[in-house]
């Protein structure tokens, strides 16, 4: 009987979880709920860099190691855009605690365009292949 790496398991759920995320995002968007719209943005950034954590052994426990874990997986990859989108995600989710009349759709679409560049980005780190197991 082949064995299950759960881990690996778990960590595609949660690289799964993110693209979904950025889907309903853009759902999100399209219907105007423009808060709803930039939290799963920033969720899908989140959890992008949760199933890196994971597959890297990294630790990210809180949303404060989001910017640890952007800092490292720059490092890892050289892809120093990766700082610059980390505020991108973060932004998003700022946008959460925003007054309507301070958010912009337009932008909030750019920003998920930028949002699904990082979770490309980060893919390879996530890969249970690159896992440290």
């Amino acid at each position: 009987m082949p064995t299950t790496d759960r881990a690996a398991v778990a960590n595609v759920a949660t690289e799964a979880r993110a693209r979904g995320f950025l889907g309903k995002a853009r759902e999100y968007l399209a219907d105007g709920d423009l808060h709803q719209a930039s939290e799963k943005g920033w969720g899908a950034a989140a959890h992008m860099a949760k199933a890196a954590a994971e597959a890297q052994g990294w630790d990210y426990d809180t949303h404060a190691d989001f910017s640890v874990v952007m800092h490292n997986a720059a490092e890892a990859t050289g892809e120093d855009r990766l700082l610059l989108l980390r505020g991108i995600a973060n932004e998003l989710h700022g946008n959460y605690y925003r007054r309507s009349r301070h958010l912009r759709a337009t932008a909030i679409g750019k920003e998920l365009d930028l949002v699904a560049e990082l979770v490309d980005l980060l893919a390879p780190l996530a890969a249970p292949t690159a896992s440290r197991g």
